[in-house]
């Protein structure tokens, strides 16, 4: 699945502002950040407004703020302001008109869109933080390229605790 650029702008957005819930950040900080439009980013942020994920501060200082709880709003709860997702054909346009390919490709891709939504559903914005924090921190682990896994993301993270050794005998 790709994301449309607007739904990439708003993820992006929505966890900077919310790994510094008390921080104003501005859309120019942001846009310069990622490479994008001040112009573009900042009707993704209205809309991100509009859905009370984020609030606007005008003047100096401004900016915008996160609002939501990073332990509760998900993935999904993002990306689907920004991402529709297809209705199977039969729904588009009815089963007569439809070939034996038709149906089955209509079935993968909408299995595949529902693995999506319930992969987005699962992990919320406190998760990315973790991993985030995690890809900052230089973890490597057993994946071959180095990066930290979702699952590994959402495990808590253990302290300095050595693991137990074994006791001499003596």
């Amino acid at each position: 699945m790709r994301l449309q650029k607007n739904t990439l702008l708003a993820l992006y957005s929505v966890l900077e502002f919310a790994s510094d819930p008390t921080r104003h950040i501005s859309a120019a900080e942001i846009a310069g950040k990622y490479g994008a439009s001040s112009h573009h980013l900042a009707k993704v942020l209205a809309e991100l407004a509009r859905t009370g994920v984020v609030t606007s501060v005008r003047g100096v200082g401004g900016g915008y703020r996160f609002t939501g709880n990073a332990r509760r709003l998900t993935l999904m709860d993002i990306v689907q302001v920004f991402e529709e997702f297809a209705p199977p054909a039969a729904e588009r346009g009815g089963r007569n008109g439809l070939t034996p390919v038709d149906r089955a490709l209509d079935a993968v891709l909408s299995e595949i869109d529902e693995n999506a939504k319930a992969t987005f559903g699962s992990i919320t914005l406190a998760t990315m933080l973790r991993l985030i924090e995690r890809q900052q921190g230089g973890l490597v682990n057993a994946r071959h390229d180095g990066e930290p896994t979702v699952a590994q993301a959402r495990a808590p993270r253990s302290g300095s605790r050595k693991p137990p050794g074994r006791r001499k005998s003596g």
